[in-house]
């Protein structure tokens, strides 16, 4: 459907951001190669370090390096978590005048108000893989999270059906109820496993919010792995992060890799759980992609180019103001145990990343070289 974005190659992105001065950013500060001016200029808000690695070690990098090679200034920063900092970050890049503010938001209200602050200053603004309902972004670039969840719905039903299993019980751990990607991952997975209920085979026996952290999901797990008598067939993970939280409650009661558990990043962590069977899958989403779009997309407007179908193909509903945003979406991949090599190929991590210590010798098995 848009498979265009996966075929764009990482040949295309350029090197390096420059940060700002005085914003604690890792790059310094100046304006960009080829005397730059403030119209030169974009600002990016990460959301953390924990709830996935792919913020620093992946999204980070990628965007850093388009930036700086198209000669545009750029201020890349990460919020910790902390609404507080989030809004201080965001005032900072407004008060620098920045010409694009793309953003990773915490939650919608913080967002909001960060996005129409921008706005009210005359800032083009990108939502960046999370839509802030009520935000009113210029842009939002993501993949298309509804086919996310379906993928894990599916997923999960492979491998109960994989295992045998004709009849279960199943448990949703789903993600941060403030995180808009949580709501369509889980409308992607519900209507995905919606047959299998409907007809009496599968039982949802609990529901429940990990909010995209290790140990929050282990403790909602065991509470309704409690509460259901120890029948539990199934999980849905909304995350790597939080399936491995599950994980670790599952091992504590001998049903590691018994019970199959989904997850989504395609996580170091996530991956080494499907080759040692302690997790029957994830979703990959080329982030690489998401990132060079994201970047294009800004550069453009920087640029007072107008973004042609080429980078936006679609558009989101924002469910607060009842609007479509312009939307680049992307389109994510399940990943099983016989297609870890292909998140490897793809170079989104390297088989020395994945392949260490207990498994060396399951990579060689599942062919990740």
């Amino acid at each position: 459907m848009r498979n265009r974005f996966l075929s764009v190659a990482v040949a295309t992105m350029a090197v390096g951001a420059l940060a700002l001065a005085g914003c604690g950013s890792d790059d310094g500060g100046g304006d960009a190669a080829g005397g730059g001016t403030a119209a030169k200029k974009v600002g990016v808000i990460l959301p953390d370090a924990a709830t996935s690695p792919r913020w620093e070690a992946n999204d980070r990098p990628l965007l850093k390096a388009a930036f700086d090679g198209a000669g545009i200034t750029a201020n890349i920063q990460n919020a910790d978590g902390d609404k507080a900092k989030f809004g201080t970050l965001c005032d900072s890049m407004i008060n620098e005048g920045v010409s694009v503010l793309l953003i990773v938001n915490l939650d919608p209200d913080s967002g909001s108000a960060c996005l129409k602050k921008a706005q009210g200053a005359g800032i083009k603004t990108i939502d960046y893989d999370r839509l802030t309902p009520g935000g009113e972004a210029s842009y939002y670039v993501s993949f298309d999270n509804v086919q996310v969840g379906k993928l894990m719905g599916e997923g999960l039903t492979k491998c109960l059906t994989d295992a045998g299993k004709t009849k279960a019980n199943i448990v949703q751990i789903n993600g941060d109820p403030t995180d808009n990607n949580a709501s369509l991952f889980k409308q992607g997975y519900v209507e995905a496993l919606k047959p299998k209920v409907d007809s009496g085979d599968y039982t949802i026996v609990g529901d429940q919010t990990g909010k995209w952290d290790a140990t929050v999901a282990g403790t909602a797990f065991e509470q309704l792995y409690t509460q259901a008598g120890g029948k539990v067939d199934g999980v849905v993970s909304a995350n790597d992060t939080m399936a491995q939280g599950i994980i670790a409650r599952l091992t504590a009661n001998g049903l590691n890799g018994k019970v199959p558990v989904t997850g989504q990043d395609a996580s170091k962590e996530g991956l080494q759980a499907i080759l040692s069977g302690n997790q029957c899958m994830t979703v990959y989403k080329a982030i690489k992609v998401e990132a060079d779009t994201a970047s294009k997309l800004a550069i453009a407007l920087i640029n007072g180019q107008t973004p042609g179908s080429d980078l936006v193909n679609g558009s989101v509903k924002d469910t607060v103001l009842n609007k479509d945003v312009p939307s680049a979406l992307a389109t994510p991949k399940a990943i099983y145990k016989d297609s870890v090599k292909d998140v490897i190929a793809d170079g989104f991590w390297k088989a020395s990343d994945i392949c260490t210590g207990q498994y060396a010798a399951l990579c060689t098995s599942a062919g990740v070289q």
